[in-house]
């Protein structure tokens, strides 16, 4: 059985994987050049799939084409036969060109969206609002006090930026509980400018969105680099799809491999799991799923053991990607 991590300092437990679904936008919104439309049917499979494996908790957004995957979510929730308390829901708040008062207009709109699902964590999901941090924060709180939302967390936000909420909530007697950022074995880059380690500091837990740098770590595209060309448009101009990247990665997913083979793993699961175990239980991560193999990879991530020998090799093969 899979043991729950608590989330920040709050008292919410959830599974070191939970899924991601940026993916359940119904090809609209701010993202739409990344995803392709993923039908109700397949989204209802792949929730149901990622429920059975064990995975506890489900991360979205008002920007993952503006409520279109908080509905579907809600909508494979309840075809798996889930009632409102027996999940875990993250979402986030879009902050760009809106004030923090905005939080509290929107905030039964995202509740309608996720049809009486509550939300558990609720994420300022860039920092970019015309609100000062500390003015968000307060908001938050009293969202947190009216129990429309039970834990607050922050997406994307610098050291500072999130030492500056964590500072905020503090005085309203709430902890920050997550800071959602980009990170996995090919962008390490919260290693180095200091938002691991104030998240260590402060007890906040990491969650790592794109853990397999939109599938680049599971090898596909070294085998298959004409792949890349198929994907969407915007998806394919992402950093970890240039050629370059893509070079200078092969030792490492060979390293990947490796390791799988001796587990009879998939390179996925290891890449996950060095995520979950290299700094204990700091980060947890959300892959996304638009078929019932990426399911099985993000569950059995959660079992997988690997060495201490084994994260270290990892850790020393992506090294040129701190930065």
């Amino acid at each position: 059985m899979t043991t729950l991590r608590r989330l920040g300092r709050t008292d919410i437990e959830l599974t070191p994987i939970g899924l991601g679904t940026w993916q359940f936008s119904g090809g609209g919104g701010l993202i739409a050049g990344y995803w392709g439309e993923v039908p109700q049917e397949a989204v209802s499979a792949i929730v149901r799939a990622s429920l059975d494996g064990g995975i506890n908790w489900f991360d979205t957004a008002e920007a993952y084409g503006w409520g279109k995957s908080e509905r579907s979510l809600a909508v494979a929730l309840r075809a798996a036969g889930r009632k409102p308390g027996d999940v875990r829901i993250a979402t986030k708040w879009w902050p760009a060109l809106r004030r923090a008062s905005h939080l509290r207009r929107t905030i039964e709109r995202r509740l309608e969206r996720l049809d009486g699902f509550p939300i558990d964590l609720h994420q300022v999901h860039q920092p970019l609002s015309l609100s000062s941090v500390e003015r968000q924060m307060e908001v938050m709180a009293e969202l947190v006090r009216d129990g429309k939302i039970r834990a607050v967390g922050v997406s994307n936000f610098s050291a500072g930026a999130m030492r500056r909420a964590h500072a905020a909530l503090a005085a309203h007697g709430i902890p920050l509980a997550a800071n959602q950022v980009h990170y996995n074995l090919l962008r390490r880059r919260i290693e180095t400018n200091g938002v691991l380690a104030a998240a260590k500091e402060l007890g906040i837990t990491i969650i790592a969105y794109s853990p397999l740098a939109q599938g680049v770590l599971t090898g596909r595209f070294h085998d298959d680099p004409a792949g890349v060309k198929k994907l969407a448009a915007l998806r394919r101009r992402m950093p970890a799809f240039r050629k370059r990247t893509l070079e200078a990665s092969r030792p490492l997913i060979g390293e990947l491999r490796r390791i799988a083979e001796a587990h009879g793993a998939t390179a996925a699961r290891v890449a996950l799991q060095w995520l979950l175990a290299f700094h204990g239980d700091t980060v947890v991560a959300i892959p996304g799923a638009t078929k019932q193999s990426h399911v099985e990879d993000n569950v059995g991530a959660m079992s997988l053991q690997l060495t201490p020998a084994e994260l270290t090799r990892l850790d020393e093969r992506s090294r040129p990607f701190l930065r």
